[in-house]
């Protein structure tokens, strides 16, 4: 008579404990799905911001004429040198690190930012930070009434 019983003992114990590691699975993939959404905005957030601080960069630098070629009317060009310093002192003042290059032609301007974002979820898994890169280009142009250049 004790046998129907037994069984009965014996399921029950098998059983025990299956809800929680249900639990504990649905807990972390949560977690997961969190991390990935807050991780994931702040990093959007601080390209944003890269990009911002690489057009703005190209912008002050893109300022850097060259005069004598300015003033005597024989091109419009930025002076290579002058330009990246330029570039470099508004990243320098903005807290940001990156490379400015001047194009062959004298008229392009690329800045290049490369940050890290730290993550606040994602740690928990081993996930310190995020890499985060901005790109912008400034382009010399000049005219009267509308913008002479390649293509315009």
């Amino acid at each position: 008579m004790h046998f129907p019983h037994r069984c009965l003992r014996r399921a029950r114990r098998d059983d025990r404990g299956g809800v929680s590691v249900f639990v504990a699975v649905c807990v972390t993939a949560l977690i997961g799905i969190i991390g990935v959404a807050v991780d994931g905005g702040s990093t959007m957030r601080a390209t944003e911001r890269a990009d911002y601080l690489a057009g703005e960069a190209a912008r002050a630098g893109g300022q850097a004429l060259s005069p004598a070629a300015a003033i005597s009317g024989t091109a419009t060009v930025v002076e290579p040198q002058a330009a990246q310093a330029a570039a470099q002192a508004y990243l320098r003042s903005a807290g940001a690190n990156g490379t400015a290059t001047v194009s062959g032609d004298g008229k392009t301007l690329t800045v290049t930012i490369t940050a890290s974002c730290p993550t606040k979820f994602l740690a928990a898994v081993g996930i310190g930070s995020l890499p985060v890169t901005g790109h912008a280009t400034a382009t010399l142009l000049h005219g009267v009434t509308a913008p002479e250049g390649p293509g315009l």
